[in-house]
């Protein structure tokens, strides 16, 4: 049942992001062929001016087919050393025109995680987190646990008030912060014995999850119930912008870290698994309270639209990054490139996201089978 619940509003997330190709397109002229909630065969379809409205079998995501989209084959085909194209597709158009046809797409996701960050805002919220004042591993009870901060000075019973001039509030401040900075040098300002302490701390990096830690223990006896109290309008929005920014600056340097020596069967999420966290997430929260529920929803679906947004707009050939960056050089250079240039260009994105895939399905099926074995 979570993985459909999941499924759901993934589903929406990617529907959402060629919504905005839709309006993009007709809004600069693109006739948009076919508009389709879901792929595969055509359940029922309707025809309304230049569009065929379709509803397909296979409910995850949709497509938006614009016109000209396989002129780049036919002049690839007919060996032209341009792409030939009528004005009212997709390659026929002004560069900087479908440069924003294809940004568009993102920019809803984007729009997306920015709308939820600011009701998340507007609600306000409660939390349970543990104190700032940690304990490192002993010898005795953690052996298997590495602490650099340990090695760096830090004690048990310090209070970590600061973390690179940055006030940190409790300890899942503590986490948010160090699991952002991986392999980096960063100063811990503690409290002991009532004075403060400067302490230089290289973290490690997580090798499961990309994400930086430096080996230090939660006390247990120190939960509390932590209250974010509602924002009026323009402080939520201010605050939803800040987030969807500061959320996406991470996402980017979370897909810096694939190529440092993490797991990617761990980091790297297939559909099926991230449909299953989604619901899991969803169905734990309503379980909770409504508002509880709202808010975790919306954090979730937030973080994930940001993900879509961020990794659609690699310059990779095929995702909606490689025709923005085709169209700007087009813009530059003031010329068409070639169907043959971008033919074997096309080869290297095609190669990337096959890749990509593989590694998600994989991390998938290790991800259920763990499930199904009670690891996880």
């Amino acid at each position: 049942m979570r993985i459909i619940i999941g499924l759901v509003f993934l589903f929406f997330l990617i529907f959402f992001h060629e919504l905005g190709h839709f309006i993009a397109a007709k809004i600069f002229g693109v006739k948009v062929e076919a508009f389709s909630i879901g792929f595969g065969p055509i359940l029922f379809h309707r025809k309304k001016g230049d569009t065929d409205y379709r509803f397909s079998l296979i409910p995850v995501g949709g497509y938006c087919s614009m016109k000209g989209e396989k002129d780049f084959q036919k002049s690839l085909d007919a060996g032209l050393d341009h792409i030939e194209a009528e004005k009212d597709s997709m390659y026929g158009v002004h560069p900087f025109k479908r440069l924003l046809i294809a940004f568009a797409g993102p920019f809803f996701n984007l729009f997306f995680a920015f709308f939820a960050l600011t009701c998340i805002s507007l609600i306000g919220y409660t939390y349970y987190s543990y104190s700032n004042r940690i304990d490192v591993p002993d010898d005795k009870n953690h052996a298997k646990i590495t602490s650099v901060a340990k090695e760096a000075g830090i004690q048990s019973g310090d209070t970590i008030i600061k973390i690179d001039g940055k006030r940190t509030e409790d300890f899942s401040d503590l986490i948010e912060q160090i699991s952002t900075k991986p392999d980096q040098d960063i100063i811990l300002t503690v409290l002991r014995d009532e004075k403060e302490l400067e302490f230089k701390v290289h973290t490690e990096m997580d090798k499961k999850t990309g994400g930086g830690k430096i080996g230090i223990i939660a006390r247990t006896e120190s939960l509390e119930k932590k209250e974010k109290k509602p924002k009026w309008l323009l402080p939520a929005i201010s605050e939803g912008f800040v987030e969807t920014c500061k959320y996406s600056y991470l996402t980017v340097k979370g897909f810096l870290t694939l190529f440092k020596g993490v797991d990617l069967s761990e980091t790297v999420s297939g559909p099926a698994r991230i449909a299953d966290m989604m619901g899991q997430a969803v169905k734990e929260s309503f379980g909770d309270s409504l508002k509880t529920g709202i808010v975790n929803t919306l954090s979730f679906m937030a973080i994930i639209s940001i993900s879509l947004g961020i990794m659609n707009l690699l310059p990779i050939p095929i995702l909606d990054g490689g025709l923005i960056l085709f169209a700007f050089i087009e813009l530059v250079f003031r010329r068409k490139l070639s169907p043959k240039i971008l033919y074997y260009i096309q080869f290297v994105g095609i190669a990337f996201i096959a890749v990509m895939f593989v590694i998600g399905i994989n991390g998938d099926v290790h991800y259920f089978i763990n499930l199904i074995k009670g690891k996880k």
